[in-house]
């Protein structure tokens, strides 16, 4: 095994309670029909990890910004691949005709959550683009479900700074999905 791959390993066994607690919080706010465990997507996060070759795994606080990024993405994944289904057996289900004669319409439970999921992580890679921290305070915020305190320790800010960005990003947000559902 490789040093990376050692330090990978030790960083993960030293705060995989910590990563279970935020993943656990983070899904029990998903959709209810939601097919990602807990433990699926702590091991997907874990796999996002070890894949990054390129990444010097020195403290706690990159950990934890890394894996609420690697949170985000999966659970984003998960929201497109929950689209690609619903659009799928949308078209089907408009090309087949039931027994009365009909066409039928799919409607797939969480839908309109993957879309708001989506329209998110779109709105945030606009932010991320003025302003990277208010960016990384949403990922520790929202997608890992970390605390105002354990944002700041991750991303070496004060609470009061994390409060402050979290305000400034969701207004951001707001805007930005509010803007996109107006046009």
């Amino acid at each position: 095994m490789d040093q990376q791959r050692a330090a990978l390993d030790r960083m993960w066994s030293m705060v995989h309670d910590e990563l279970r607690r935020a993943a656990h919080g983070k899904l029990t706010l998903e959709r209810l029909d939601h097919t990602l465990s807990t433990t699926a997507l702590l091991n997907e996060t874990y796999l996002r990890l070890a894949a990054q070759r390129e990444v010097r795994w020195e403290d706690r606080a990159q950990f934890f910004a890394l894996s609420a990024r690697a949170m985000r993405r999966i659970l984003v994944d998960y929201a497109r691949q929950h689209r690609r289904l619903r659009d799928a057996l949308r078209y089907d289900s408009s090309t087949t005709t039931g027994a009365d004669g009909s066409k039928g319409s799919v409607s797939l439970a969480g839908s309109e959550r993957a879309e708001e999921l989506l329209a998110l992580d779109e709105a945030l890679d606009r932010l991320a683009a003025k302003d990277e921290r208010l960016s990384q305070v949403v990922e520790c915020r929202f997608f890992a479900g970390y605390s105002e305190e354990e944002t700041a320790e991750i991303l070496g800010i004060t609470a009061r700074t994390v409060r402050r960005d979290w305000s400034k990003a969701r207004a951001f947000l707001y805007n930005a999905l509010t803007d996109r559902t107006e046009s």
